[in-house]
């Protein structure tokens, strides 16, 4: 071998940067003209650069709800977040065994995956207002986006549990804990990081989503359908500023989600290497 790298990594890389420009350049693009100047428009060239189109987020807007629209995503997502983990918990426990109709079920829940989302959404805002009740981002939304987090969150805990070493679980009972004592003090801490990646599955799906809240959210916009309706008659890069600092927030998130990993990384090896000390 002479070193040298085979021209066919050298087409791969290519087409892999070519990917990674065409999935991020969008909103690089956005995030360099939401710094544009006073009188910057939409589009290049660039005319002066500011800080201005972020204080005008801030100031009353003469069209939108923006912060509103945010609060509510915001309590929607953490709504679904809470719920699409207990459910998927529940769920992963529950078939962690057979019993009658759980292949069924299973593809029940699943199918939603595969239905369009607008066609959920429909459903779901026909069933609440057909049946009288009020068609709302906190009851009919809340409702539909859970037909979107929860096959994600049951699919994650169905892999957790399938390879659940359950000698685990043996070894507490017969130091004579409880079922519930077992799950908290076993259980719970060995399976804590891949909760954490169900709760951001949940909260990201829910704060991003569009299709399965339109005909569900009732006469209140969560913020991408604040954001839709703002690139109908938001002319400034202000639209701009604001698609930055929504992507900086989900960023935030991911980085949360992130070091509680790290954390939670470091406390079972410590717990690892303190009972390794303790055996000798």
């Amino acid at each position: 071998m002479d070193g040298k790298r085979p021209s066919s990594f050298y087409i791969l890389a290519a087409v892999f940067a070519l990917f990674i420009l065409f999935l991020y350049g969008p909103t690089i693009t956005i995030g360099i003209l939401s710094f544009q100047g006073e009188g910057g428009g939409l589009t290049f060239p660039m005319r002066g650069v500011s800080l201005h189109w972020f204080a005008e987020l801030f100031q009353q807007q003469a069209v939108g709800d923006i912060w509103g629209s945010f609060s509510r995503s915001l309590i929607l997502g953490l709504m679904v977040m809470v719920t699409t983990v207990v459910v998927s918990i529940m769920g992963g426990l529950a078939f962690r065994k057979k019993f009658a109709g759980s292949g069924v079920l299973f593809y029940l829940v699943i199918a939603s995956l595969v239905i369009p989302s607008i066609l959920v959404s429909l459903g779901v805002g026909l069933i609440f207002s057909q049946s009288g009740l009020p068609v709302h981002w906190a009851t009919s939304g809340y409702g539909a986006q859970l037909t979107w987090t929860l096959p994600f969150g049951l699919l994650i805990m169905f892999a957790v549990f399938n390879r659940f070493d359950k000698s685990y679980e043996e070894a507490a009972r017969d130091l004579g804990a409880s079922p519930w004592q077992t799950f908290r003090f076993v259980v719970l801490p060995i399976i804590a990081p891949s909760l954490i990646g169900v709760a951001l599955f949940g909260f990201t799906l829910s704060y991003d989503e569009f299709a399965r809240t339109l005909l569900t959210s009732g006469s209140y916009n969560t913020l991408p359908l604040e954001i839709y309706g703002m690139t109908t008659n938001v002319t400034t890069p202000v639209i701009f500023a604001l698609g930055t600092l929504t992507t900086a927030f989900s960023f935030i998130v991911i980085g949360v989600a992130l070091a509680a990993f790290m954390l939670f990384g470091r406390r079972r090896a410590k717990q690892g290497s303190d009972a390794g000390k303790g055996m000798v």
